[in-house]
């Protein structure tokens, strides 16, 4: 039972309870309105700089109204590091005109690229985690199936979030019982044990989710996630949630045809 309610408390960090206008927005608005706001910066051109600062002016004043601590934002957006990184590298590696920048050779397009990489990962990861830390996981899920979601994506996903957190706690406790056993490996040599884990992990997850699947169909299960509440989102929060795409689609528009 400890490791339910452990594994339930995983899930919770990432909603952070709040009673702003947009924690009780219904789920699926979010959604839709996380996907066009999105899908506009993605299609934005890496050189429509106003447009990019069109876009995080939208989220600075989302942030304001989910009251959503900048340090926990800051703290999530470590998950866009790797493409930073990458984004780094780009200007050194393009190729096209050259430019120096404090008497190192770049390339100007290398340099433009790494800018709309760097910009479009920050401005959809803050706009993920605004969705995230104001919406709880299950609602996440109800909202999937009102969108009319395929029945097995939104299992999927529902799994997913669930085993997450027992896979994870899963490999922390091997973790601890190969320290325990005196082998802690940290050096690319010692990859074998690492490996083994991963493939014992693997084996695991599999026998786990056969035996979820049989408890489940030996319960009823059809194949379809049961309805919980009939809650459907009000007509006037769809205009509202539509705001921040609809902004983001002008300013990329507005960049193209300048």
């Amino acid at each position: 039972m400890s490791g339910g309610h452990r594994h339930a408390a995983d899930h919770a960090h990432l909603h952070v309870p709040g009673a702003s206008p947009l924690h009780t927005t219904s789920a699926e608005v979010k959604l839709v309105g996380l996907v066009a706001f999105v899908v506009a910066v993605a299609v934005t051109p890496r050189h429509a700089v106003g447009a990019f600062a069109v876009d995080a002016l939208v989220l600075i004043v989302l942030l304001g109204v989910a009251r959503l601590p900048i340090r926990l934002v800051l703290g999530r957006l470590i998950v866009i590091v790797p493409f930073l990184l990458f984004a780094v590298l780009v200007p050194f590696i393009a190729g096209g005109e050259q430019i120096d920048v404090w008497g190192v050779g770049l390339s100007r397009d290398g340099l433009w690229a790494a800018f709309g990489v760097a910009a479009k990962a920050t401005l959809g990861a803050t706009a993920s985690i605004v969705f995230a830390s104001t919406t709880p996981v299950p609602d996440v899920v109800r909202g999937l199936t009102r969108l009319r979601v395929p029945a097995v994506l939104v299992g999927i996903v529902a799994f997913m979030f669930r085993y997450l957190d027992v896979l994870v706690d899963q490999l922390r406790r091997m973790r601890h019982a190969m320290v325990a056993r005196c082998h802690d490996p940290r050096w690319l040599w010692q990859v074998a044990p690492i490996a083994s884990s991963a493939g014992t992990l693997f084996v695991r997850s599999y026998e786990r989710g056969e035996r979820v699947h049989q408890a489940m169909l030996a319960r009823g299960y059809t194949g379809e996630m049961p309805a919980l509440d009939e809650h459907r989102a009000r007509r006037a929060e769809w205009p509202l949630a539509l705001v921040p795409g609809a902004v983001a689609t002008v300013a990329m528009i507005v960049a193209v045809a300048t």
